[in-house]
């Protein structure tokens, strides 16, 4: 990817090393303090007409709201150091920022578009995809019992996530669709390439294997006219009482085929 290479050259410096860590650290500092006070939830999240009339924070910290009070909060955190921590050293810090940058824009431009109170969770959805396509046979414990690759989880999920698309609201079906769009702006062109490199590939051997069989590697061969499944695919073979293999242009009358 080109671009992010001449981007990461001019601007890696702002790059924000730990930002995962960050968000996670803010993200248990809120879950603590709803703990105290619920209604806390509602001066952070995404409100875009609230918004409008100067909340501007709400541009921000409602990536740091969690997703639910109870105590499974601890798990969720740790998955997401996990991933994140495995996102940093596969693309760096820069990338890592950026990647997540875009998602929050796009996120937030679909809330303003739809008028709705969008959360993040479709954006730490969208660091696990990028996680699944780094590190697609990562093994990880669910429930710290049952081994499962990180990409079976991730083919689980978008089929979840598919049918939600198909089911629910038009507001979710945005979420989705902009939590989703930096994803395959930055690996699109890379999921392209491979399609049409394992195509080329496949057409490849195809035509090597047709070109290095002769016609001494046929399988049936008509004792008469010499032809061969290789010559004319559309032939049909019998083996008559003789114990030779005809065509069945030149199969003996008066011999019944034995198979």
């Amino acid at each position: 990817m080109m671009w992010l290479d001449k981007l990461e050259r001019r601007f890696g410096f702002l790059g924000i090393p730990g930002l995962i860590r960050i968000v996670i650290g803010f993200t248990a500092l809120v879950w603590a303090l709803m703990w105290l006070n619920p209604n806390l939830r509602f001066a952070l999240d995404l409100d875009p007409a609230r918004i409008r009339h100067g909340e501007v924070w709400r541009l921000i910290t409602y990536i740091f709201v969690p997703q639910t009070l109870s105590f499974w909060i601890i798990l969720a955190l740790w998955f997401l150091w996990f991933i994140g921590e495995g996102l940093e050293r596969a693309w760096g810090a820069f990338r890592l920022t950026l990647y997540f940058v875009v998602g929050m824009i796009g996120t937030t431009v679909a809330a303003f578009f739809f008028g709705s109170n969008f959360s993040n969770g479709m954006l730490i959805a969208s660091l696990f995809f990028a996680f699944a396509r780094f590190y697609p046979d990562e093994v990880i414990y669910v429930l710290f019992i049952l081994p499962v690759k990180i990409k079976w989880l991730a083919w689980v999920f978008a089929a979840l996530l598919l049918l939600g698309f198909v089911l629910r609201t038009i507001s979710y079906r945005a979420a989705v669709v902009a939590a989703f769009a930096h994803y395959f702006i930055f690996f699109g062109p890379e999921i392209i390439h491979q399609a049409r490199h394992r195509r080329d590939v496949s057409t490849r051997r195809r035509r090597f294997e047709t070109a290095s069989r002769s016609t001494d590697d046929a399988l049936h061969r008509c004792a008469v006219c010499g032809a061969t499944e290789l010559t004319d695919p559309n032939l049909d073979f019998r083996v008559a009482r003789d114990g030779e293999e005809y065509c069945m242009a030149h199969l003996p009358r008066a011999g019944t085929p034995a198979s």
